[in-house]
C-alpha cells in the first residue's frame, strides 16, 4: 500500500527536522519556511504571555504536554500518572483536545464511544484508565465540565495543552523523547512549537527513556514504555504477553500499522520484541480505511492502541493491538504529589 499524502508531508518533515546532514533540496525548503518559523515564535511568545497572565484553576490542572511535534509518549504517561495519583488518595480526572473528533464542543468520554466523535486519544484514555474524561477544543470548557459532573475530583490531569492560551494550569510538564529537539528550529522549518527557552518556565521535565535533556532544569524525571500484552482488536482471542507473541506469529509476515506522530518508535519496539514487520504509517491520528485495512496481505497484523480504537468496528480477526504502560520514576510521583497537595486554594 502506498502511503496516504498526509503521511509523505509527516514524512518529509520528519527527514527536515531530524536528519543530521540533509540533502540540498531539504535545506532550501527549510530556508523557504524560515519566516513562517519567525511568525510561530511571535505567535507563541504572545500566546505564552497570555497564559502566565490567566489565574489559578479552581481544582489543580496539572498539563503533560510537548514542546516538538508529534508523539513523545504523553498519553500513556498521563495514564501512568491518574493511576499513581489514585494510589496516593488523590482522584483525578483527565481532559484531552479530543483531536481529528468531528465534533469541538466539549463533551464527557466513555470507553465505548466513537473515536471519530470523540477522539481517538480520549477513547483510548477512557478505556485504559477508567477515570472520567472529558475532550473538548477548548480545553478550558472540557475542564469546567469534567469539575461540574464530578466535583469528587482532586486534580485534572491534561493530556497535551502547553500551548492553549485559555487554559489555566497548575502544573506544567514538558515532554522529551528520543528525537530530542531535533534541527532546533520552530514549526514549519523544525519540529519546535514553541521557543525552547519556554521550557525553562515549566516545574519539571520529563525524558522518556534515554533521551537527553534538552537544556538545563533543576527538575527532571525520567520515565519509561514497557509493552505489556498484545490483545485481539476483533474477537475474543486471549491476550498474549508481549514477549510470547513473536513464537505465536511463528515467522509469519507481519504488518504494522502506526498511525502516530513517532512510528520509528512502534516499528523499534516491535523489533525488540522479536517481530520482523512492515511498518505502515498511515499519519498521526490517520486511521485505515476497511479496504485499506483488508488489502493488507500479511497474516497477522499488529497496530498500537491508538490504531486499534480507530479501527475495532472492521477489523478482522488477524488485527492485534500492542498495549503499553509509562512508568515513571517514583520521585517524580512524590513530587507531583506533594506540589498538587500544597497548592493553595483559588
Amino acid at each position: 500500500m502506498s502511503l496516504l499524502p498526509r503521511a509523505r508531508v509527516e514524512a518529509l518533515l520528519r527527514h527536515l527536522w531530524y536528519d543530521a546532514h540533509p540533502g540540498m533540496p531539504l535545506r532550501a525548503l527549510r530556508s523557504a519556511l524560515a519566516p513562517l518559523a519567525l511568525l510561530t515564535g511571535v505567535v507563541a511568545r504572545r500566546r505564552r504571555a497570555r497564559v502566565r497572565a490567566l489565574p489559578s484553576p479552581r481544582l489543580p490542572v496539572v498539563v503533560v504536554g510537548n514542546f516538538v511535534a508529534g508523539g513523545t509518549g504523553k498519553t500513556p504517561l498521563v495514564a501512568a500518572i491518574v493511576g499513581a495519583l489514585a494510589a496516593r488518595g488523590l482522584r483525578a480526572g483527565i481532559v484531552a483536545s479530543g483531536y481529528g473528533a468531528q465534533r469541538s464542543e466539549a463533551r464527557l468520554v466513555r470507553p465505548g464511544d466513537d473515536p471519530a466523535q470523540a477522539g481517538d486519544e480520549a477513547v483510548m484514555l477512557a478505556q485504559a484508565t477508567g477515570v472520567p474524561v472529558a475532550a473538548g477544543r477548548r480545553r478550558a470548557d472540557a475542564v469546567a465540565l469534567l469539575c461540574a459532573t464530578h466535583p469528587e475530583l482532586d486534580v485534572v490531569v491534561c493530556d497535551d495543552g502547553l500551548q492553549h492560551a485559555a487554559l489555566a494550569r497548575s502544573v506544567e510538564l514538558a515532554v522529551f523523547d528520543e528525537r530530542g529537539i531535533g534541527n532546533g528550529r520552530l514549526l514549519p522549518a523544525g519540529p519546535l512549537r514553541a521557543p525552547l527557552a519556554q521550557a525553562t518556565t515549566m516545574d519539571a521535565l520529563l525524558l522518556n527513556g534515554d533521551a537527553s535533556a534538552p537544556l538545563t532544569h533543576p527538575r527532571q524525571f525520567r520515565f519509561r514504555i514497557e509493552p505489556l500484552r498484545f490483545v485481539a482488536v476483533a474477537g475474543s482471542a486471549a491476550p498474549i504477553a508481549a514477549r510470547e507473541f513473536a513464537a505465536f506469529v511463528a515467522g509469519r509476515p507481519v504488518a504494522a500499522i502506526a498511525g502516530t506522530g513517532a512510528p520509528q518508535r512502534f516499528a523499534d519496539t516491535l523489533r525488540a520484541l522479536g517481530l520482523a514487520a512492515r511498518c505502515v504509517a498511515p499519519g498521526d491520528h490517520v486511521a485505515l480505511q476497511p479496504h485499506e485495512l483488508a488489502a493488507q496481505p500479511e497474516p497477522v497484523v499488529v497496530m498500537t492502541t491508538k490504531d486499534a480504537v480507530k479501527c475495532s468496528a472492521w477489523a478482522d480477526p488477524r488485527c492485534w493491538a500492542l498495549e503499553v504502560r509509562a512508568v515513571p520514576q517514583p520521585e517524580f510521583i512524590d513530587w507531583l504529589t506533594e506540589t498538587i497537595r500544597g497548592l493553595p486554594p483559588a
